[in-house]
């Protein structure tokens, strides 16, 4: 492999040049306490941290980030801590969703406009991750993603608890009168032991074995728990591989490839994740100019079973447990010959050179594919005359008896209509009515908040049901379950299909077929949609005026469409004048 030589180096267009500019930019490094032995002929290295007082997920990254500086110095480079967006999921309103391309398009222009050479990217809850590969894959230069880590396990009552899973479960007995305050209270208190990311297959998780399984962390980061001391020594060994990268020029389009990006896609399945991933994995993988669709996410997922017994898809395990059984390398070594082992990832060796000693040390957690928690993967991608782009389910996480399922809707058009619904003890309805939300998609959330797991009404609760089929156009927590179609594209508020049912009509589902549709004729759509008027855009101004101009539907990734590979040309690099 050829190595950069120092005055290759992208941060030597700063300080290098004997002129007046440079000498400014060295002035005011000086300023801050450097001199030319910190940066002369050394990789400067951004350290991107998504830390804020307002993510807990995140609240031990301020932390970690030293760790990476540590690496970094010992590795001969310059680290720089650069802050970004927190994309705290719990308390970012509407919706993370609404924000996640604006933190892409920060992460490119900090790298960008910076003198920067490498990256690492300090992220993990939900939205956090695929901005930050987004930004950096968009700028080109070499990077590595450290993974925030799972918290530990929830506890209450002798009780595992599993965040999120646990919550929507415990909530339905709340609302059925089966516990009390006080128990209510004590899962408040117990579920959330540590910081770090959710500690079920929900969203955050999936992303961070996504990107590991991608080949863009260090091999099995991405399962070490948040508060091990091993993800301390994990961030110091990511801030000296970065500077290995940048000498050795290991950029993300030698590692993000069409065959890298099928591991990913066939990790994910096989992790039982969170239907999120398939928006997020389109959109990486579109920045990375890879042509991924949500056929081909629908045809690995048939291929490949679900074999991470980890709430929701499983049963009894969470993500401290899969540490322990082997983490993510243990999972890719039973998966075997379904991913191809001859990809680089960012350490500069193969993918199958990163697990050929892995071991499982418990076939329950990690099972064998003679033995899968599910027969196909986590997620099934559903079309028919409601959803002509597409919709998700996520089957393992459901009763099986609605794999096939036809019932009369009840059409909720907003999230308060909704609630009156499923609060409503008396509602007339039974476990075979399609409960529906609709305008909550990218446009009409607006930005597709977590609506769609919509919690079971008061009125099915009280006689025993858990489970019913639930439809819209938005997304839900990847530590929810249920039979839960979400992503339904196009979605209402600009017209599509669902923007036209009533209550009372007949939905159908099969999921074995693949199929979503209303029984409904094309005369009668076509009628309803010559009545149809579009609803007034969410946003006058700002940011969320410009997200409704650019934003895609959620079979497209919910990208911005200028910010498509195939928009046009690079863009450059900065002038220095």
């Amino acid at each position: 492999m050829t190595r950069k030589r120092p005055e290759d180096l992208r941060s030597a267009r700063w300080f290098s040049p004997d002129d007046l500019r440079s000498m400014g930019h060295r002035s005011r490094a000086m300023q801050m306490g450097l001199d030319g032995a910190d940066w002369d002929g050394k990789p400067i290295i951004a350290i991107i941290n998504t830390w804020s007082d307002l993510s807990p997920c995140h609240h031990h990254l301020r932390d970690r980030a030293d760790f990476v500086k540590k690496g970094v110095y010992q590795a001969g480079g310059m680290p720089v801590e650069m802050p970004v967006q927190s994309f705290a999921e719990q308390f970012l309103k509407p919706t993370s969703m609404l924000y996640r391309n604006m933190g892409a398009i920060e992460v490119e222009e900090t790298l960008r406009s910076h003198p920067i050479d490498g990256a690492v990217l300090m992220g993990g809850c939900d939205k956090s991750t695929p901005a930050l590969v987004m930004g950096a894959v968009s700028m080109g230069l070499p990077f590595i993603f450290m993974p925030a880590g799972a918290m530990l396990r929830g506890n209450y009552a002798g009780e595992k608890l599993g965040s999120g899973t646990d919550v929507w479960e415990y909530w339905d007995e709340r609302r059925a009168g089966n516990i009390t305050k006080t128990q209510w209270d004590g899962v408040q208190g117990g579920v959330a032991r540590s910081y770090g990311t959710c500690m079920t297959m929900g969203t955050a998780a999936t992303m961070m074995s996504i990107a590991d399984g991608w080949g863009l962390t260090l091999p099995g980061a991405s399962s070490i728990p948040a508060p091990d001391a091993g993800h301390k020594r994990m961030a110091a060994a990511s801030g000296r591989r970065s500077v290995e990268m940048v000498w050795e020029d290991l950029t993300p389009d030698k590692i993000m490839t069409p065959q890298s990006t099928r591991n990913a896609v066939t990790v994910a399945m096989a992790t039982g994740c969170s239907t999120n991933a398939i928006i997020h994995l389109i959109a990486m993988a579109r920045r990375a100019d890879v042509d991924l669709t949500l056929d081909d996410l629908d045809a690995i997922g048939r291929e490949t079973p679900v074999i991470a017994n980890i709430r929701p898809s499983g049963t009894d395990y969470l993500m401290e447990d899969f540490f322990y059984a082997g983490g993510l390398p243990a999972l890719m070594k039973e998966l075997g010959e379904k991913l191809d082992l001859s990809v680089l990832t960012v350490n500069g060796r193969t993918m199958g050179e990163n697990i050929v000693n892995a071991l499982n040390y418990n076939d329950d957690v990690i099972r064998p594919l003679s033995n899968p928690v599910y027969h196909e993967g986590s997620l099934a991608v559903l079309r028919g005359n409601l959803a002509p782009d597409g919709a998700v389910i996520k089957p393992a996480a459901m009763d099986p008896k609605f794999q096939t399922h036809r019932g009369p809707a009840i059409v909720a058009d907003s999230y308060a209509d909704l609630k009156a619904i499923i609060d409503d003890e008396d509602y007339p309805m039974t476990p075979d009515h399609v409960l529906v939300l609709r305008n909550a998609g990218p446009k009409g959330g607006p930005g597709m908040p977590e609506w769609g797991m919509i919690p079971m009404p008061k009125a099915l609760l009280k006689l025993g049901h858990r489970d019913m089929v639930r439809l819209s156009d938005a997304r839900m927590s990847g530590t929810s379950y249920g039979a839960c179609i979400l992503h339904v594209a196009p979605e209402a508020f600009v017209g599509g299909p669902l923007a036209l049912i009533e209550t009372g009509d007949i939905i159908e589902v099969d999921i074995p077929r693949r199929s979503l549709r209303v029984d409904l004729s094309e005369e009668d759509l076509a009628s309803r949609r010559s009545a149809w008027a579009p609803p007034p855009p969410r946003y006058e101004r700002g940011y969320g005026k410009m997200f409704s101009e650019h934003i895609e539907q959620a079979d497209k990734g919910c990208d911005f469409d200028y910010l498509r590979t195939d928009f046009g040309a690079e863009v450059p690099e900065p002038e220095i004048n």
